[in-house]
């Protein structure tokens, strides 16, 4: 009886945090069909005159597909160079020694309680030196400077797991360590490194106060920067906002529910011994 009586509550918990998560996204799309007023008044329930133009206003428009081009770009070059930086760096601090090794590991760990809006100021002087300002590189470099710790202690404790044996071995064949991080390590890693890239791929999609400060050309704009179209000095078009938004999300939710298995795999692996 007390198992299922376990069973029972464990379910309802499920549901109940299922229901927070999808509480939002359902009020966001279906918000996308409704007029200012009725969201006002009827923010959760279904509309009472569906307006379909929010949608397909922003889906025929020029802009949208501009924004997401430039969202895409964005984020493919900061997941690309995110995860060959940080997994070579991880590959060197978890199976090769040297002087300072551990001083380094410990840097990088302190990097992940270093708040992003602190730095603003210094990676714009910064980005500004080397003439990047208003361009996209001039987001891409410092995103992939701040994905860099917390995917190098990611990758760093996956790597540490995998066995040593197989190096050794390799070794005696003679493979040079280069040859041992292609052919052993990241066939081994897909888990962690689909973890890596999904996480600086939503942080990339929705970064917005980076590409705020570092972008003045509207040509550029990225999707999160879109949104502002659409307040004007007297009022906010909610409707165009939810539709939008909810258009915007899909890449990144698309790809993480392909990717959710090895999300999963990347994120408990080393949790049980044995």
């Amino acid at each position: 009886m007390k198992p299922r009586l376990f069973t029972y509550y464990r379910w309802l918990f499920l549901f109940l945090a299922a229901g927070l998560c999808l509480l939002p996204l359902w009020a966001t799309f279906v918000g996308g069909f409704k007029s200012t007023g009725d969201l006002r008044t009827n923010a959760l329930g279904l509309p009472r005159e569906w307006i379909f133009d929010n949608y397909v206003s922003i889906l025929f428009g020029s802009r949208f597909w501009q924004m997401l081009g430039n969202s895409a770009f964005i984020a493919l070059f900061t997941v690309t160079l995110t995860l060959i930086v940080s997994s070579m760096s991880a590959f060197t601090l978890a199976h090769l020694r040297f002087a300072g090794k551990r001083w380094i590991g410990s840097y990088l760990t302190l990097g992940l309680t270093f708040p992003f809006a602190t730095a603003v100021l210094p990676i714009f002087f910064e980005v500004r030196n080397l003439g990047l300002l208003d361009s996209l590189w001039g987001v891409i470099l410092p995103q992939v400077a701040f994905n860099l710790s917390f995917a190098i202690v990611l990758l760093r404790g996956f790597f540490q797991e995998i066995p040593k044996e197989l190096f050794e071995a390799a070794l005696i064949d003679g493979c040079s360590y280069a040859k041992m991080f292609i052919q052993i390590v990241i066939p081994l890693s897909r888990p962690i490194i689909a973890t890596v890239g999904v996480l600086s791929l939503v942080g990339s999609w929705n970064n917005f106060l980076l590409p705020l400060v570092m972008i003045d050309n509207d040509a550029l704009y990225p999707w999160p920067l879109g949104i502002m179209q659409y307040q004007g000095q007297y009022g906010t078009d909610w409707g165009r906002v939810l539709a939008f938004v909810s258009l915007t999300i899909l890449p990144a939710l698309g790809f993480y529910l392909l990717a959710q298995k090895q999300i999963i795999a990347g994120l408990t692996s080393g949790a049980v011994k044995g």
